[in-house]
């Protein structure tokens, strides 16, 4: 059921990216941002990257690393629409919900154990 829930939460994420809005859920956020890939003979080609971008907070609080990467300015950032993601799977939006957030309090504890977490979205 976890799966389910954490699958119907991807699908939703993955909607909102690709209409251009960024998701945030609590421990950062999923946005699609500029970058730019090498091609042949040292050109370069803009493109648009999906990322995870950790909460400063968060990463401040637990002593992480990572490359500052921002948001775009134009990028509208969105909660999770769990009513619309429990429709979807079939089940209450409060389970939804409670699941979502349970599983992030299990990342945030990982972190402070300094252990390694896998969340794997298609």
């Amino acid at each position: 059921e976890i799966c389910k829930v954490w699958s119907g939460m991807s699908r939703h994420i993955y909607r909102q990216l690709l209409k251009k809005r960024a998701v945030e859920i609590g421990v950062g956020s999923f946005a699609v941002v500029p970058a730019y890939a090498s091609v042949a003979e040292g050109k370069v080609l803009p493109i648009e990257r999906p990322m995870f971008i950790l909460n400063k907070s968060l990463k401040m609080f637990y002593n992480l690393e990572s490359n500052e990467t921002k948001i775009p300015d134009e990028t509208p950032v969105v909660h999770p629409d769990f009513e619309e993601i429990a429709a979807n799977i079939h089940f209450r939006h409060e389970i939804v919900e409670q699941c979502v957030q349970e599983t992030l309090l299990c990342f945030a504890g990982a972190l402070r154990d300094n252990k390694e977490v896998e969340f794997t979205f298609r």
